[in-house]
């Protein structure tokens, strides 16, 4: 792998020095200017991956310097350095996209650890470009390049030619339907017809009828036959989201059409024959579900033949800069618009983000920041406010607390309790909050907040939350 190569910026001589002796020995290719406007004419021959500038140089300062690089490139990643460490030169090369602030005489652990991290979102992207990333269905939800996805790629490889039932579990926002639409794609049946249906949409009565169809007269304003959903997948793939919601009583009727390769339309008795293959998935633990007795256990091993994990966004950091820029490419391509990339602000706060929504927030990022963008990168002001305050924070668990659910978006204390709240904002509150945090899977929601999803439906009618 090629080093990357860091531009010195610095009219000490022997500060340049020694740090080229330090850098090189970190394994860094290295390159020197002597004043500001010598390392500006530098950058528009050639791009560098990292620039350490000082802020008091003799001809062309480092702030003047900085504005000038970074009006050129704001993708690079600039350090500043300076003796005459003041908060007022701090916040003024922060506010014009310093990647972050040293102080002279440099604690080389901090330098080091500071330069990587600039270093890092680029590194990182470059990875993106391996062969080995998981890009079954050509979409960028199940992209990536970590030990999980890499193992899961090889996993959906192996299970896509065969006709397995297939039970895929994972977080709200992981991607499990476009890990099912990988399979089907890997399978003989790439060409025949791949329906879904969200059990946690429907009512019982009507689930029933959407999955298996029903006579004409078979309930009130069942005014014509109807071809359900397993008729409409013969031959193909049908994929059942949110599998855990999915009422006991269906369940055995599930199970049946697993078992005998059959359904019966509601209303009739004579049995249908149909070959589908059926991939689940599901948000829940289902191996307590069936503890529990919420879930058969019988259906659930019928499931569960092949089992996969979608891991979630927080537990694979570094398939964080591959995903936002392909989103970003995506996005781009929709409205019209040539973004180049992010600023170094912008992905380090990528980088440092909790991800409770996973893949599918991260997506919505992206999209939003993409339309606010009136220049050719994106810089931390067009991402939501939730993940730019990680820049501020400065780590992980302040991410986390700045996250949807934690209280911090919303002006709440650690306990959830805002001073002045009513009891009817509290809730409203813990609603929003809740929801945000499940990726507005209301089911899920519902289960975390202890009620049911129709006190769930009430309350968010009532509160005007639809």
């Amino acid at each position: 792998m090629k080093a990357p190569n860091i531009l010195i910026v610095d009219d000490d001589s022997a500060h340049r020095a020694m740090l080229r002796t330090v850098l090189r020995g970190w394994g860094y290719a290295v390159e020197e200017a002597e004043d500001g406007d010598v390392a500006v004419e530098m950058v528009k021959r050639r791009a560098y991956d990292a620039i350490l500038s000082d802020v008091r140089m003799a001809r062309v300062d480092g702030i003047s310097a900085l504005r000038e690089i970074l009006r050129r490139n704001p993708a690079i990643p600039v350090l500043v350095m300076t003796a005459w460490s003041s908060v007022e030169t701090a916040v003024e090369a922060l506010r014009l996209g310093a990647f972050d602030y040293l102080a002279k005489p440099l604690d080389f652990d901090v330098l080091r650890a500071t330069l990587e991290r600039a270093l890092g979102h680029t590194r990182l992207a470059a990875e993106g470009d391996e062969p080995a990333c998981l890009d079954a269905s050509q979409d960028a939800g199940i992209l990536g390049c970590s030990a999980r996805m890499k193992e899961l790629a090889a996993m959906v490889r192996t299970v896509a030619p065969t006709d397995a039932t297939v039970l895929i579990s994972g977080e709200s926002g992981t991607g499990k339907e476009l890990v099912a639409r990988a399979i089907q794609q890997g399978s003989a049946r790439r060409d025949r017809p791949f329906v879904t249906v969200n059990c946690a949409a429907l009512s019982e009565s009507l689930l029933e009828s959407e999955l298996f169809g029903h006579e004409k007269g078979a309930f009130t304003g069942a005014d014509k036959r109807r071809e359900g959903r397993f008729k409409q997948a013969d031959g193909g793939t049908l994929f059942l989201d949110e599998i855990g919601e999915l009422p006991l009583p269906l369940q055995a009727k599930l199970l049946r059409a697993l078992q005998q390769g059959e359904v019966q339309r509601v209303g009739s008795d004579a049995p249908i024959t149909v070959d589908v293959r059926v991939i689940a998935a599901t948000n829940r633990n289902l191996r307590l579900e069936v503890e529990a007795g919420r879930f058969r256990e019988d259906l659930y091993y019928r499931l569960n033949v092949i089992g996969l994990e979608t891991p979630p966004l927080r537990e694979r950091g570094e398939d964080v800069p591959v995903l936002a820029n392909a989103f970003l490419e995506r996005f781009s391509r929709a409205n019209r618009k040539e973004i180049k990339g992010f600023t170094p602000q912008a992905m380090d706060a990528l980088l440092k983000y909790a991800w409770p929504g996973n893949v599918r927030e991260l997506q919505n990022a992206v999209e939003r920041a993409v339309i606010l963008c009136s220049g050719e990168y994106v810089s931390e002001r067009e991402l939501p406010l939730m993940i730019s305050a990680v820049l501020k924070d400065g780590d992980r668990a302040a991410a986390c607390a700045s996250a949807p659910g934690s209280g911090g978006e919303n002006g709440l204390s650690a306990s959830g309790v805002a001073s002045g709240m009513t009891l009817e904002e509290l809730e409203r509150a813990a609603i929003l909050n809740m929801l945000r945090e499940t990726g507005d899977n209301k089911s899920e929601a519902a289960r975390r907040l202890g009620i049911t999803r129709a006190t769930l439906h009430n309350k968010l009618k009532r509160y005007d939350m639809e």
